[in-house]
């Protein structure tokens, strides 16, 4: 992480008033390097911060910062500062490629375990598990998807990235207020969406 520290230093000293994250991502989309050196120098300790919370590793977690860094460059087109801010969309991207990363090396090791126990036949009961929890994971990632995109941040960065409501209203450029509010909405909506209900009994 040296490296990405003296770069960020290097990059935050630039002369004249420091233009938002937002106004950098937007000409990073029109191709401008300079304003993505300057993105990059903001949210690299941020990003990295996240990454190497969820992989745990110093190693991957350069590899995937590096990686999300690479994605907002070639995404930047499709930023619209109007559905949030710069800041979060960096987050929310780096927090799935963590994920991701980690999926992968999970799904490695499930496949090693498999191949050991390939002889053996699952009892039924563990493959209607299996089932079930899958189909319950697609279900969940399609209520998230009805979520408004403000909603949709606030839940991702306080449940899946683990940031607390001061953290996340940080990140989103809001008031805590106003995060706790996105948030029960979108909790509300994702309960009906999944046809949870106080006192039912499944």
């Amino acid at each position: 992480m040296d490296r990405m520290s003296e770069r960020a230093g290097r990059l935050g000293a630039a002369e004249g008033p420091p233009d938002s994250l937002e106004d950098l991502l937007v000409r990073a989309g029109h191709g401008d390097e300079r304003a993505f050196e300057q993105l990059y120098g903001n949210l690299v300790p941020q990003v990295f911060g996240l990454v190497l919370r969820i992989v745990r590793d110093p190693a991957q977690a350069e590899e995937v910062t590096q990686e999300v860094f690479v994605e907002v460059w070639r995404t930047a087109t499709r930023f619209d500062p109007t559905r949030g801010s710069a800041t979060a969309y960096a987050v929310t991207m780096a927090h799935r490629r963590a994920v991701d990363r980690v999926r992968s090396a999970q799904r490695a090791t499930e496949r090693e375990r498999a191949s050991a126990i390939s002889e053996q036949t699952p009892p039924f009961d563990v493959v209607s598990d299996q089932v079930e929890v899958r189909l319950e994971r697609e279900q969940v990632r399609r209520c998230l998807g009805s979520l408004t995109q403000l909603q949709r941040e606030a839940v991702d960065l306080a449940y899946y990235a683990g940031y607390t409501y001061r953290e996340v209203a940080e990140i989103l450029g809001a008031n805590v207020a106003t995060v706790k509010t996105r948030m029960r909405d979108g909790l509300i909506r994702l309960r009906d969406c999944l046809g949870v209900t106080s006192g039912a009994a499944r």
